[in-house]
């Protein structure tokens, strides 16, 4: 027996404080959230509702993050690529995160979350390989067709990993020959991801909070510096 979405209580923004709260699904208040979830295989149904979601949050507001959950063997290749090509559209950072498995086209949509804000979690894997065809039967010329078009694919997604893992094209070109799996601290060294588990990424974040302290102290230095050479200008002009 299947089991049920629960719906839960919800105080739509704008409401009254008197009314009482709406009870929506627990996926649409998630969706409210920011929360996407990649938790099936890459299908055009999947793939459409996960790309309308970004966009919709994007037009509603374009400065909250938004954080996609993966947990994926992957899928089509062409629907990967629909949902990484969104990630890069919507203009707030989007949050990759490895829950059990990114295999695939799921391993390429985590890779393409923003810099610094692709995780993947302690017990996680992450698989890669190459784009496989479905062609079957047909036309020769079709088959013909087929194969250029998923070499060039190949090989579109090959220069996407090497881009983020910084190693030679032919190395990550054979590692694509076969399903290779990584644990999440192979993931990080291949630039799959960022960080292995939270605190990874609030040290992260902590780090990043600090240089930007320090920058703006540098600043203020820089700027009280100036207004002091400018005082000391004007007294030598007396």
């Amino acid at each position: 027996m299947p089991v049920g979405v629960p719906k839960i209580p919800y105080d739509i923004p704008g409401d009254d404080e008197d009314e009482e709260a709406a009870w929506v699904d627990l996926y649409d208040r998630l969706y409210r959230e920011r929360a996407l979830f990649l938790f099936k295989d890459l299908s055009p149904e999947t793939a459409n509702h996960i790309v309308g979601l970004m966009i919709f949050l994007n037009i509603d507001d374009c400065n909250q993050e938004q954080f996609l959950f993966i947990n994926s063997m992957g899928g089509g290749v062409m629907h990967g690529l629909a949902v990484h090509n969104a990630i890069n559209f919507v203009l707030p950072d989007v949050h990759t995160l490895c829950l059990g498995v990114a295999a695939s086209m799921a391993a390429f949509v985590l890779a393409g979350g923003s810099q610094t804000k692709r995780i993947a979690f302690p017990n996680a894997r992450v698989m890669i390989h190459q784009p496989t065809s479905t062609f079957i039967q047909g036309y020769m010329e079709e088959v013909i067709m087929d194969t250029d078009l998923v070499l060039k694919l190949r090989e579109e997604i090959t220069n996407f990993f090497v881009q983020r893992s910084h190693k030679p094209f032919w190395m990550v070109f054979e590692d694509m020959e076969r399903d290779v799996f990584l644990s999440p601290e192979e993931a990080k060294a291949y630039g799959i991801v960022d960080s292995v588990g939270l605190q990874e990424l609030q040290e992260l974040q902590g780090l990043q909070e600090l240089q930007e302290l320090q920058g703006l102290q540098e600043l203020q230095e820089l700027q009280g510096l100036q207004e002091l050479q400018e005082l000391q200008g004007r007294e030598g002009r007396k």
